[in-house]
């Protein structure tokens, strides 16, 4: 609150710093130490004289300096690390009524974009989960969203700004009178849809020869007017005084394209993209499956809407999957089919252009996108997989649809000589992939992954350090045994499947994957001639009887402090099932040949 405003911005943007850099502990501190008094008085303050236009008399880079609106920026930012880390500040954000002056700031969306972005940010993560901030969006608030939504700009800022207010909507989509809930959808979807359509790959190509072109035109001889524009930090003048604000800010990856250099702009723009496609599939994903119903609500839900979910043609170049949410009404289906978002989810789970990554890599200011690019990819993934969650088997466009993702999944995994390493990739295509293998599964349809690329796919998952990819491959080898156990001449891979298996549950450090493994096994060795064959060449019977004692101690010393009360419940039904399975082998042994 000094009297200066270009140490107020300093000020706020150095909180903003440290709020993004030092994450939870840092902001839990901040909000200890009451920081949530001067920032809301400082937020309120710079909403009444949002208007006054105060300028710098001295240009920055070309352009007017507005330092209220760089104050807003800096602690609208602020204000938004804070309360996405907090519940207290959140608390508070909602007792002190900052909707109405965060929404003021939205209003100058038209004239400074970065703002609004910042605005969006925070609206975002202020309304996920927050009931109580609900009865203040009145009709006022909602025409402040819904001008910004219908914006006609073309800009990929543009374009992100009405993909995070279109989160936002969704948010509060409790505030919709139902009759409208069906149209705002569609107005939501359309503008994911916009989003989701644009080549990032080809974008980054023309953005980087744009830039190129525009840094070989001949440089503006320096005068003493424009002078200041030439430096990075600009200096400014504020009354008497001169001060130096310093642009080089630290943020976190979705706090980035307002910290970048100004004279980056087509960078700032793929960015701004990217981060748009990244926002889009993660709020689709909460689309997918928006509530959680109780178990009264599930088991109606499994009884009369699964339907809802449907492809109506394969995987290929002239055609994509065409899916629906489950969790919404049939209008809102509707919406979602007419904007084909599923078919540009399947194009977003390719691999990245490689010119354009080739691009990235030999510029170091635009090497980051890589990084960026593959998050996209991986979200792709996820949104495909909840997808084939929720999905109806018997709607799922045939056989050959399913197969040919399947193929599609397939080729992501084994294209390059070597089998990807990427932890957040690995765990979003393996989670693809045992959701679609399991629903061939259930409707005992052919999967295309050869025993030997399975084994492969097992044999390189189990090293990662991420449980949950482990646990994927586990389930995904249990998955496809189970088939190849009710084919014929399949004893010997299910032995090459069975020794893995048991290698894992009694080598696993992690209980969750070792009883995933064991889970794996009771699908593999249930039923089945080649099966039972199996099982007795590999000594399936004596090795789990000699495990078991093993396995319940582990349990009662491990499992108290390490793992959730949902994971030991996990775990003591595969213990229970563990018994049952041995007391199944043991009856076989008996039976005669």
């Amino acid at each position: 609150m000094d009297p200066s405003l270009a140490v107020r911005e300093t000020a706020a943007g150095a909180l903003r710093n440290l709020s993004a850099c030092g994450g939870f502990d840092v902001c839990d501190d901040m909000v200890t130490n009451d920081i949530m008094t001067p920032l809301v008085v400082l937020l309120k303050e710079c909403s009444t004289g949002l208007d006054a236009n105060q300028l710098s008399p001295k240009k920055c880079r070309g352009v007017n300096k507005n330092y209220i609106e760089d104050i807003a920026n800096e602690a609208i930012n602020l204000l938004w690390n804070i309360c996405e880390c907090n519940n207290t500040a959140l608390y508070i954000f909602n007792k002190e009524g900052c909707l109405e002056a965060v929404l003021h700031y939205m209003k100058k969306f038209a004239t400074n974009v970065d703002l609004a972005i910042s605005v969006a940010n925070c609206l975002q993560a202020v309304t996920e989960d927050n009931p109580d901030l609900l009865s203040s969006f009145n009709a006022s608030a909602q025409q402040i969203l819904e001008a910004v939504m219908l914006s006609p700009e073309s800009t990929m800022k543009h374009i992100l700004l009405r993909t995070l207010i279109a989160g936002t909507i969704w948010n509060i989509k409790d505030t919709i009178p139902p009759g409208s809930l069906g149209s705002t959808v569609n107005a939501i979807l359309k503008i994911f849809s916009e989003s989701l359509a644009i080549d990032a790959g080809e974008t980054i190509i023309r953005m980087n020869e744009a830039e190129k072109n525009r840094l070989k035109l001949p440089v503006e001889p320096e005068t003493e007017e424009n002078m200041s524009d030439s430096t990075e930090n600009c200096v400014l003048t504020e009354d008497d005084n001169m001060e130096e604000i310093p642009k080089g800010k630290l943020g976190r990856e979705n706090d980035v394209s307002d910290l970048l250099p100004s004279d980056k702009w087509e960078l700032k723009e793929v960015t701004a993209l990217l981060t748009a496609q990244q926002t889009a599939l993660e709020i689709i994903v909460n689309m997918c499956c928006s509530e959680d119903p109780s178990d009264d609500e599930w088991e109606e839900l499994s009884s009369s809407d699964e339907s809802d979910l449907f492809m109506e043609n394969s995987y290929n170049e002239g055609s994509g999957l065409l899916l629906s949410p489950l969790c919404l009404s049939d209008e809102v289906n509707s919406a979602f089919l007419n904007n084909l978002i599923p078919k540009k989810i399947l194009e977003k789970t390719a691999f990245p252009n490689s010119v354009a990554v080739d691009i990235c890599m030999h510029n170091p200011s635009w090497k980051p996108l890589i990084k960026k690019l593959n998050a996209v990819q991986c979200r792709a993934l996820t949104c495909l997989q909840s997808i084939l969650l929720v999905s109806d088997v018997d709607c799922l466009g045939g056989a050959s649809a399913l197969q040919s993702l399947a193929q599609h999944l397939s080729q992501l995994i084994f294209s390059k000589t070597e089998l990807p390493t990427d932890t957040e990739f690995l765990e979003a295509v393996t989670s693809a992939l045992r959701a679609l293998l399991q629903t061939m599964a259930s409707k005992n349809i052919s999967q295309c992954m050869t025993p030997e690329q399975l084994l492969a796919l097992c044999e390189a998952g189990i090293q990662s350090s991420n449980a949950s990819v482990r646990v994927n491959v586990v389930s995904i080898l249990g998955i496809s045994g189970s088939v190849l156990a009710k084919g014929q001449d399949t004893a010997e891979t299910l032995k090459m499947i069975g020794k893995f298996l048991l290698e894992v549950a009694m080598k696993e450090s992690s209980l969750v994957v070792a009883g995933e493994a064991l889970d794996a096994l009771f699908d593999v060795f249930a039923d089945g001639e080649e099966a039972e064959r199996a099982a007795l060449q590999i000594k399936l019977l004596s090795t789990l009887k000699e495990f078991q004692p093993v396995f319940r101690m582990r349990i009662r010393k491990e499992g108290k402090g390490q793992y959730s009360t949902d994971q030991l419940c996990v775990l003591d039904n595969v213990k229970m099932n563990l018994r049952r399975f041995i007391a199944y082998q043991e009856t076989l042994g008996k039976t005669p040949t």
